[in-house]
C-alpha cells in the first residue's frame, strides 16, 4: 500500500521504535498520523495527533479506533519488558508482559480490523523481535510474550487476507533505544527499523528481517534446536 496519503496509527508512538515510525510516516507523505499512548501529553512531535490508548484497557482501545475510524494503517509498536529470571522473582511481571505485548496487540487489532476493511483492507504492522525465536537468557517471559504476538501475527495474516488486509511482522535483535544502553552489543537504529518495515508495507511484503541476527535465527528454525540458543 502506499504511505503517502495514508492515515496511520502508532501504539507506544511517543518514544523509541514509535517515535520513529511517526517521524518516518510524516516524512513519506502521510495524511494523518494518530500517536497512541497513556499519557497524550508526551506527545509533542509536529504534525502527530495524540491518542489516549492503553493497550490493555478495553475501553480506550474501542475508544481509539472510533476516534481514528479513517485509519488505513496500524503499527501494533507498544511492549514492555518487566518480566521475572526464569527460576526468580514474581510472575507478575511476566503476566503484565503478555497483557501488553500479546493481548495487547490482539486488542488493538481486533478493534482496528472492521476500520482497515471499511478503508479498503490497508496494513497492520506488529513491531515483533528475534526474541520471538531465540530464547532470551536474561527475560525468558519476555521471549515468550513475543512468540505469542509472532503466532498472532501469522494468525492475524491468514484471517485477515479475505478483507484485504495486509498484516506484517517486523523482526529485529537489540535496537539502539533507552531499553538497550547498558548492552555492549551491536545495534540498530530506531530509525533504520520504521523504514524498513515502512519499505515493506510499500512493497506489499509480510516479513521484515531487519538486521543480519533476525536474518540468521529466522534460518535457523529450519536448523538444530541449539542455533536457538543465545549468547548473551
Amino acid at each position: 500500500m502506499e504511505i503517502n496519503g495514508a492515515v496511520a496509527v502508532v501504539t507506544g508512538a511517543n518514544r523509541g521504535i514509535g517515535l520513529a515510525f511517526t517521524r518516518a510516516l510524516l516524512a513519506r507523505g502521510a495524511a494523518k498520523v494518530y500517536a497512541g499512548v497513556r499519557s497524550p501529553e508526551s506527545v509533542r512531535e509536529p504534525g502527530v495527533r495524540a491518542l489516549p490508548l492503553d493497550v490493555t484497557d478495553e475501553g480506550q482501545v474501542a475508544a481509539a479506533a472510533a476516534t481514528a475510524s479513517d485509519a488505513t494503517l496500524v503499527i501494533n509498536n507498544a511492549g514492555i519488558q518487566a518480566g521475572p529470571g526464569l527460576l526468580v522473582g514474581s510472575l507478575e511481571g511476566a503476566r503484565r508482559e503478555l497483557e501488553v505485548n500479546y493481548l495487547g496487540t490482539w486488542a488493538v487489532s481486533r478493534a482496528f480490523a472492521p476500520v482497515l476493511a471499511a478503508n479498503g483492507g490497508g496494513a497492520l504492522v506488529n513491531m515483533l523481535s528475534v526474541a520471538s525465536w531465540r530464547v532470551n537468557r536474561p527475560w525468558p517471559s519476555y521471549a515468550a510474550s513475543k512468540a505469542a504476538e509472532w503466532s498472532l501475527t501469522n494468525a492475524l495474516r491468514v484471517g485477515l487476507r479475505p478483507q484485504g488486509t495486509l498484516v506484517v511482522g517486523v523482526h529485529v535483535g537489540f535496537v539502539d533505544t533507552d531499553a538497550t544502553a547498558d548492552l555492549d552489543v551491536p545495534k540498530v537504529t530506531s530509525t533504520e527499523v520504521a523504514e524498513k518495515a515502512l519499505d515493506a508495507v510499500g512493497r506489499g511484503e509480510s516479513e521484515v528481517l531487519v538486521d543480519e541476527i533476525s536474518r540468521r535465527m529466522r534460518a535457523a528454525l529450519s536448523g538444530p534446536v541449539e542455533l536457538l540458543e543465545p549468547t548473551l
